[in-house]
């Protein structure tokens, strides 16, 4: 990842003389140090506060070879068309030109590459990098214009990963020998004391109205307050009346999903309605996600994504199977999992599209074969069984670790997937679309420019 690179401070004349020098203006000498107060005079004194001007030229700024360079050059050949659809500002028209979407998708690229996850953070480096100054390119950017576009743009961010796809399998870097799929849980924005039965999200709610009112009463009473402090104050008690709505509304969905008998015992978090707490890897238990990845074997390229906030595994396969081919126009040879996907009927409807190549659970008789088919068996279960039985079905499956689980790797190193900065499941999964889109453009600038100095993998920006 890219060291921190900051503007070259400007060598100017605007330091005092009787600051640095033990001779006056006038040639008298003074004690080191001490300020020159004979006379009232007019100086050039420094001001580290002042914006100035610093003569560079933006296309300087950058090394030919730098990883920016690339990203730039890669996602200018994209078709980003859909993220222009909604842009109402014409040329020869009155209002402020929008910012260019290209911008802010290879900024977004190039952050999540970089391993940053915060929009605050990403404006901050758009000002004090010059990576990021370079892929401005003059233009300002504040964090919540990052922050928005980040999440603003589902449907159009899934096809752009379609395209990736596509068009890094039409250049031979995707393979359709063998697919892996693997889930990786993801902590929510949510802590746990957010987690309220239906009382006390009622109660909430209640309080929460109840203060909205009194903030619409304050902003047309007061006078010390600014315009901007006031609409935030307004916004933020919205939202709290917002998320305590939904997190009743989905609350049916957790009681639906225990025991007759616990249902009232149901919680849901007030700050994330649709996070779950679920078991980490650590072994303890959090508001997460279940971030859903299927790659190809050649290359590593991410070929299928999904957020769901289920635990369990054994209900998303056949969905990215269904995923996967529409996203690369066809099905690979065997469909690589670990045990936690396994059912019997996830067995017999993929068995049609794919060869799956699964773990086959142990038995609890231990004198019985584990590969031997049951009488109970469908063909398809039984041809599983056997299949995971050979030497050749052992071998590929080692595949499943050197690709799903080495980018699940990857992805929490190098591009900071260990905690979600964005809530609700449609805004999780734009980022994790970013995530992929970005893997993936890494992986094809690679492969395109493989000298060493092309690399991408350059160390992570420090403060």
């Amino acid at each position: 990842m890219d060291t921190l690179q900051t503007m070259p401070g400007a060598e100017t004349a605007t330091e005092s003389l009787a600051s640095s020098s033990n001779v006056s203006p006038s040639g008298i000498a003074v004690p080191v140090g001490a300020p020159y107060t004979a006379r009232s005079l007019r100086l050039r004194r420094a001001n580290r506060e002042e914006v100035i001007r610093v003569p560079a030229r933006l296309e300087n700024l950058l090394p030919p070879d730098h990883p920016a360079r690339r990203v730039w050059k890669t996602v200018e050949g994209l078709n980003l068309s859909e993220f222009y659809a909604d842009i109402q500002v014409a040329a020869g028209t009155p209002g402020a030109p929008a910012t260019d979407p290209l911008i802010l998708v290879a900024v977004w690229v190039y952050a999540t590459s970089q391993g940053e996850t915060e929009a605050r953070r990403v404006a901050v480096l758009c000002v004090e990098h010059l990576a990021y100054i370079w892929l401005c390119g003059g233009v300002s950017l504040n964090y919540h214009t990052l922050s928005d576009f980040r999440v603003a743009y589902g449907p159009a961010l899934d096809r752009l990963l379609t395209q990736v796809v596509r068009g890094m399998a039409d250049e031979g870097f995707v393979s359709f020998e063998a697919h892996a799929q693997d889930g990786m849980r993801v902590r929510a924005s949510a802590g746990a004391a957010s987690f309220h039965r239906q009382a006390t999200l009622e109660k909430s709610l209640e309080q929460a109205q109840a203060q909205q009112v009194v903030e619409q009463s304050n902003v047309a009473e007061t006078q010390t307050q600014t315009a901007r402090e006031q609409a935030a104050q307004g916004r933020a008690a919205r939202e709290r009346v917002e998320r305590l709505q939904a997190a009743l509304v989905e609350l049916p969905t957790v009681q639906a999903a225990k025991p007759a008998d616990e249902r009232g015992e149901a919680r849901v978090s007030s700050t994330d309605p649709e996070a779950r707490v679920m078991k980490m890897a650590d072994g303890g238990f959090r508001p997460a996600y279940n971030w859903e990845f299927v790659v190809d074997s050649l290359c590593r390229v991410i070929t299928a994504v999904d957020v769901v906030n289920a635990g369990s595994d054994k209900a998303q396969t056949l969905p990215m199977i269904e995923q996967d081919h529409q996203r690369c126009g066809r099905l690979p040879d065997d469909w690589l999992m670990d045990g936690g996907f396994v059912t019997l009927r996830v067995i017999e409807a993929a068995a049609p599209q794919v060869r799956v190549l699964a773990p086959v659970p142990e038995p609890k008789d231990e004198t019985r074969d584990r590969y031997a088919p049951l009488p109970s068996d469908s063909p398809a279960v039984a041809d599983w069984r056997q299949r995971m039985g050979t030497a050749e079905a052992k071998e590929m499956y080692k595949l499943r670790a050197a690709t799903v689980e080495c980018v699940n790797a990857h992805a929490r190193s190098r591009y900071g997937v260990y905690q979600v900065r964005v809530r609700g499941r449609a805004k999780v999964r734009c980022a994790a679309l970013w995530v992929a889109i970005t893997h993936n453009l890494l992986i094809w600038i690679r492969h395109q420019s493989p000298s060493p100095a092309s690399s991408t993998e350059t160390p992570r920006a420090s403060a």
